[in-house]
């Protein structure tokens, strides 16, 4: 057959493909899984504001912080760079909207906060 017909049937660089291959492969899932997790730990900082922001807002309608409910807890919301959609004071209980935008899309989640139960269920 000679030389080129031998040099053919050759592995030797195939190593070196499959390490591309590898690596590509390791690149690709890298780019979809970075996002994803960033989205998730965003989404757990977007509850954190919601919760503190129910808290602050069920605080004012006790009376324990000077103000409107809403609006303290729009500012907490805003420090932890999100927006109260919307807030619902029920005596001292509060219901907080809160949303934000991650990777353009509009994440939002809800928390309630109020007085404990008092006796027993």
């Amino acid at each position: 057959m000679g030389m080129v017909g031998e040099r053919m049937r050759d592995d030797r660089g195939a190593g070196t493909i499959l390490m591309v291959g590898l690596i590509a492969t390791i690149v690709a899932l890298t780019a979809l899984v970075v996002p994803l997790y960033w989205a998730l730990s965003v989404r757990h900082a977007l509850a954190g504001a919601a919760d503190a922001a129910a808290l602050a807002a069920a605080d004012t309608a006790s009376g324990l912080i000077a103000g409107y409910p809403c609006d303290n807890a729009a500012r907490l919301a805003t420090a932890n760079d999100a927006y109260i959609k919307e807030c619902t004071v029920d005596g001292r209980i509060v219901t907080v909207t809160a949303s934000r935008r991650i990777l353009g899309i509009l994440v939002t989640t809800s928390a309630t906060a109020g007085p404990p139960p008092t006796g027993a269920d």
